[in-house]
């Protein structure tokens, strides 16, 4: 359904381009904004566009960031001879949310996929290969997602670390999820839950 505002249906059809939302969702943030308060509608406008000017990839790890170099690799609490390396920004975020994990992080943008016309030039993974090759990193933690894609980067990578001595590589657990029960867990979860078990 198009609306007799031809502003409206801008707005609208330019927040659908937005990941995982759809018309309907468009449609109320786009009436939401029309009802606001005309400050909070410059407010966001303006944050956008801060957001667009002022953040930019971390030299060191490629994580987004407004310093050079980010939050995390200006740490000198972190350790730094262990490098996680995960497929996009939002995921530094999931695993800093557990508290767990106090090394460095290299973020792809992305995982290998042929299809879509991603290939290892596409992938930030000169630039790990080279933090690798500095010397001083130990142990390198693959933790791209667990999708076809992931794991074809993941092999990508432990392939070219392989080349190079004294850094151990990693592939972060996976398993049956907490509060699941087994007979609604896949085949492969299942299969990686029995080979990933530990002595308790």
């Amino acid at each position: 359904m198009q609306y007799s505002s031809a502003l409206l249906e801008a707005v609208i059809t330019e927040l659908t381009r937005l990941p995982g939302l759809g018309r309907k969702s468009a449609q109320r943030i786009a009436f939401h904004l029309l009802r606001s308060p005309e400050g909070d509608a410059k407010r966001l406008a303006q944050a956008v566009l801060e957001l667009r000017a002022k953040v930019e990839d971390c030299r060191i790890c490629g994580n987004v960031t407004e310093t050079q170099p980010c939050a995390i690799c200006a740490d000198s609490r972190r350790d730094t001879a262990v490098i996680c390396v995960v497929e996009q920004p939002m995921d530094v975020l999931a695993i800093e949310r557990t508290g767990e994990y106090r090394g460095a992080y290299h973020v792809l943008k992305g995982a290998l996929s042929p299809i879509d016309g991603i290939g290892p030039e596409q992938l930030k993974l000169g630039e790990l290969i080279e933090r690798v090759k500095g010397g001083k990193v130990s142990e390198v933690i693959l933790a791209t997602n667990p999708t076809a894609q992931g794991e074809a980067t993941a092999l990508y990578i432990a392939r070219l670390l392989q080349a190079i001595p004294g850094v151990r590589v990693t592939r972060i657990a996976r398993g049956v999820p907490m509060g699941s029960d087994l007979e609604f867990s896949d085949q492969v979860t299942l299969a990686r839950a029995m080979s990933g078990r530990k002595e308790i």
